[in-house]
């Protein structure tokens, strides 16, 4: 069982003890960078107010960008699918 690490993580000007595995460490810190990003351009738009209405709103565009991401990538897998069924049938034509 990996020990874990209690990361202090400042998002926001708010700072927060956060329990991961040592090798996670790294990846911890990038995702709370990009949510300091996501809700500090929330703020500077003068929208919304509200550090929890903030992080809500930061949630719901991190997590939209995400499902377009993956949507993005099963149609890349796709199209790969396709192009890969190509060359089986075009090699399989050859060898008849």
């Amino acid at each position: 069982m990996k020990a874990n690490n209690t990361v202090k993580l400042n998002i926001l000007d708010r700072d927060y003890n956060v329990a991961c595995p040592a090798d996670a460490e790294s990846d911890l810190r990038d995702a709370a960078q990009q949510l300091h990003n996501k809700m500090t351009e929330i703020k500077q738009s003068g929208k919304v107010f509200g550090v929890e209405r903030i992080a809500v709103m930061a949630a719901l565009n991190l997590i939209h960008e995400l499902r377009q991401q993956q949507q993005a990538n099963v149609a890349s897998n796709d199209a790969v699918t396709r192009i890969i069924n190509k060359i089986d049938d075009a090699l399989d034509s050859e060898q008849d």
